[in-house]
């Protein structure tokens, strides 16, 4: 069943200002036209309806890449026809595909041999990256447990309550029970030591984060190993991890390459990354790493030759475009472990100049760690005349788009504001948004005060209201005379 939203309020046709010129006639909204438009027509039509749609650099919500070279958008556009699949007849992009892997592999400090190939593979995004990895560990777990003769029908992840919707997904739609650690005040991601109590003998892994959602803070995956180990000596078990590394698995390596929090720990047996958040790449493209084909289950590799020729493949997606891989791929080569270095460097900057702007108004807490993530998340100190909902939707009057959430359980009562600094968002617009946020602290302040004095008012005119009517006619005719005397008096006004 496709979900789609219908606007109810909304007319059944399409006008359009500039494409009257070549259609008189509007377009069906939501049926297909009985006849053919001119090309100039369709683009006119198309491009006037999504100038409502916001400024991407703007969108300081979103993670993902925004902005790319001119000379990788050309080969983009070059690939865009290429069906990433079809590896016999595009045997160069298979081959960009694989070098990527490597490459990530060994930046993740994979026990890859000198004559080795990494184990990984392209995918659509983080989302099914996860569901890959999720997949094999389920698999694994369910072969051990059949060679034990054990029931292997409830398995299980512990995760964080911060974790990525994407793995309520995968538990869903796989049938794997999710267990969450829940958060407290002050301590926004999993704890390692309430995860590992968590563990039982049908954990098929536990799942650490390298740059939470909510606060950009890395997780402790170094201690979550070292307890983890101990229980499973303990225990007889052999419950692994895996480290949902969307958005810090391009900032660690670069930034903070003593942290150990990858293939160095013998427990990680499987990364995902995402290429098209701080990898640097426009939306459509994750990764996702094995530390050794044995933690990959072989029966999960499909093959296929009715497109030439033996084709192993592992994924959840078919049919995909190239090009984001092959973008990947350029970005790699063009910047190098200096250029990326560079850029997540100049992001940490500008996240740093942007916190200590917000912090200078004195109206914010801010919750976010200064390793980590190049983000921002602040709470108001004070929310008793306004949210950081009303904020968020009076920037909008701005043209930025800052989310307002709240965190999950059991700190939901916590409101945040989250301003994530990507390699577009430079020291200039930082300055301008902290501007931005000062004159709309003003007028919500304002409005406040405002609407505080109207209360009072009326409060005031209300209780009058009660007085009046406890006196008596005599009275009020006397206040009414007196009233009106203040008019009149000393004026020729011809009044009788």
């Amino acid at each position: 069943m496709a979900i789609t939203t219908r606007i109810t309020d909304s007319e059944e046709h399409v006008h359009s200002t500039f494409g009257s010129r070549y259609v008189r006639d509007p377009l069906p909204r939501f049926k297909m036209p009985e006849k053919s438009i001119p090309k100039d027509a369709a683009y006119q039509i198309i491009n006037d309806e999504l100038m409502l749609d916001g400024n991407p650099r703007l969108n300081l919500a979103s993670f993902v890449t925004t902005w790319m070279e001119p000379e990788c958008e050309k080969l983009i556009m070059a690939s865009i026809n290429k069906n990433y699949v079809d590896m016999d007849e595009y045997p160069v992009t298979t081959e960009l595909q694989n070098r990527c892997v490597n490459m990530i592999a060994h930046l993740f400090n994979a026990p890859v041999g000198e004559n080795e190939s990494a184990v990984g593979v392209g995918t659509v995004g983080s989302s099914e990256a996860i569901m890959l990895a999720g997949l094999a560990f389920k698999r694994k777990w369910q072969q051990r447990r059949r060679a034990e003769g054990k029931p292997c029908d409830k398995p299980n992840i512990v995760t964080g309550a911060n974790v990525q919707v994407c793995w309520e997904k995968f538990a869903r739609y796989f049938e794997v029970e999710l267990k969450e650690v829940k958060l407290q005040e002050g301590y926004y991601v999993m704890d390692p030591r309430k995860a590992v109590e968590m563990v039982d003998e049908n954990t098929i892994c536990v799942a650490a984060i390298l740059g939470s959602t909510l606060t950009g803070e890395f997780e402790d995956v170094k201690l979550l190993n070292e307890l983890l180990m101990q229980k499973n000596a303990q225990t007889g078990w052999d419950t692994p991890i895996h480290v949902d590394a969307a958005s810090g698995g391009f900032i660690a390596p670069f930034l903070t390459p003593e942290l150990e929090w990858d293939f160095r720990l013998p427990l990680v047996k499987s990364i995902n990354v995402s290429g098209h958040k701080y990898g640097l790449v426009y939306a459509g493209v994750g990764w996702v790493i094995w530390r050794t084909k044995d933690d990959l289950p072989d029966d999960l590799v499909f093959h296929i030759n009715y497109l030439g020729a033996d084709q192993p493949t592992f994924t959840l997606n078919f049919s995909k475009g190239s090009s984001q891989i092959i973008a990947q791929y350029y970005q790699f080569i063009r910047l190098g472990f200096e250029g990326y270095k560079g850029i997540m460097e100049n992001c940490m900057e500008n996240a740093r100049v942007l916190k200590e702007g917000i912090e200078q108004t004195g109206k914010f807490e801010v919750l976010s760690k200064d390793v980590g993530v190049p983000l921002v998340a602040f709470m108001l100190k004070d929310s008793s005349k306004h949210t950081v909902f009303d904020i968020a939707e009076s920037l909008r009057r701005f043209g930025w788009i800052v989310p307002a959430y709240t965190m999950p359980a059991d700190a939901q009562h916590i409101a945040v504001l989250r301003v994530v600094v990507r390699e577009d968002f430079n020291r200039s617009l930082a300055m301008r948004l902290v501007s931005n946020i000062e004159k709309v602290l003003g007028e919500l302040e304002a409005r406040a005060s405002r609407i505080s004095v109207i209360a009072a008012t009326v409060t005031k005119v209300a209780g009058e209201e009660k007085q009046v009517v406890k006196k008596t006619v005599e009275q009020i005719q006397e206040e009414v005379t007196r009233h009106w005397k203040k008019f009149v008096k000393g004026k020729n006004t011809g009044v009788c």
